[in-house]
């Protein structure tokens, strides 16, 4: 019988560094398992783009046949329903592909990370053993949001809103870091939490 590997679902506020903490814990030893990934590949899966063509016609396609994720983005952040109903088909697809990933981690996996911004929304909790939220001072992830993407304050509220509140998230999550300094101090922070939970 093959040892459990144990599962860390990554969470956090939207620019507090996240992807940062993703590619860390990979240093740590940890097999990340990227859903922001899957979820482009779910949009090219044909029952998928189907389903979307369906809904919203075949102005959400490019011209190669490849799905359109601009126009996609522009039709669900402006309306929950929308969005709901985008959830609704893809979320499902991403997390059999999330799943065939972790089935498929490498014998010596120290642990594997599901890299998965709305994973508690999506129902993927049930996937992981333990939830890690990735958090920052606000003024300081907005800048940088504006300097990475050029979102402003209504940019990121419009985002946020489109998830469950932070607090929610933090409530949900067995370990908390604060991202306010140097990449060397969220290394730190991430392997102190990795030893507390004797990982």
């Amino acid at each position: 019988m093959t040892p459990h590997v144990p599962t860390l679902g990554l969470i956090g506020a939207i620019g507090a560094g996240k992807t940062t903490a993703a590619r860390l814990l990979a240093a740590l030893g940890g097999h990340v398992i990227d859903c922001d990934k899957l979820g482009h590949d779910a949009l090219e899966v044909p029952t998928v783009k189907e389903q979307l063509v369906a809904r919203w016609g075949n102005g959400i396609l490019m011209d190669d046949g490849r799905a359109n994720r601009r126009a996609i983005g522009e039709v669900v952040f402006q309306k929950p329903t929308e969005r709901q109903a985008l959830e609704a088909i893809v979320f499902p697809v991403i997390g059999a592909l999330a799943q065939q990933r972790l089935d498929a981690a490498p014998a010596a996996t120290r642990f594997c990370v599901l890299d998965a911004a709305v994973l508690l929304e999506a129902g993927w909790r049930t996937k992981c053993d333990k939830i890690l939220y990735i958090d920052a001072p606000r003024p300081l992830r907005l800048e940088r949001l504006n300097q990475r993407s050029g979102w402003n304050e209504s940019e990121l509220s419009a985002r946020e809103a489109a998830q469950w509140p932070i607090a929610k998230k933090q409530a949900a999550a067995d370990a908390l870091i604060v991202n306010d300094g140097p990449t060397e101090a969220l290394y730190d922070q991430l392997n102190h939490v990795l030893i507390s939970w004797n990982w």
